[in-house]
This record gives C-alpha cells, sequence and structure tokens, in this order.
C-alpha cells in the first residue's frame, strides 16, 4: 500500500513538473538592431525570419520593429546599429523584458 501510494505520489509531482515548465520559456526573437540606448537599457531591432539561406544565413528581414528592455538582462558583447543579435525574453506587463542577449555578428557561433 505504501509502495502504491509513493508511486502515485511521484507520478503527480511529475506531471505537474511537466506541465508548468514549458510556462516558464522564454521567448527568443533575432534580427538586425536598429538603435541601442544605453541611457534608457533599451534595445531596437528589425526582426529576422528563420528561413535560412546561403546568402542569408540569419534570416530574412521582416520589417517588423521590436522594442526590448535590458535593464535586468544579461549581455554579451555589446551591439551597435547594424550588429545581429539574438534575444531570449519574456513579456511582463506588456514590455518585453530581456533575460539574455547574444550579439551574434561579434560572437559568432557559426565559424565553428
Amino acid at each position: 500500500m505504501k509502495k502504491r501510494f509513493c508511486l502515485y505520489y511521484i507520478s503527480c509531482v511529475l506531471t505537474l513538473i511537466f506541465l508548468v515548465t514549458p510556462a516558464l520559456a522564454a521567448e527568443v526573437a533575432q534580427g538586425k538592431t536598429v538603435t541601442n540606448d544605453t541611457k534608457t537599457k533599451s534595445i531596437t531591432i528589425e526582426e529576422y525570419d528563420i528561413n535560412f539561406t546561403p546568402q542569408n544565413k540569419y534570416g530574412n528581414p521582416t520589417g517588423k520593429t521590436m522594442v526590448f528592455d535590458l535593464s535586468e538582462a544579461l549581455i554579451g558583447k555589446e551591439a551597435v546599429p547594424g550588429d545581429i543579435v539574438r534575444i531570449a525574453y519574456k513579456v511582463v506587463d506588456g514590455k518585453n523584458k530581456v533575460i539574455r542577449i547574444m550579439n551574434v555578428t561579434r560572437q559568432d557561433i557559426m565559424k565553428k
């Protein structure tokens, strides 16, 4: 009886973990830096899609711009206008709060 209760308890906990984990996942955006304002701690990018080609190895520009809040972000190399960045973020109170930002242009992992 104790084994059955223990297995039931463990299966319930694991089920809860698997149901909650996707909700904790961050969204990801990639694109070209339009502005990077260090005073207001915000960055604006032009989004890229995920259609990778030899000519556009980071995707094609979509024409959409997004503004992100960098106040609590882990930042790799500083982005300047024209750099390609990859951003992990969450939407909090209608704002795109950056968790991590990687400057793909200056930290190119595709060279390896």
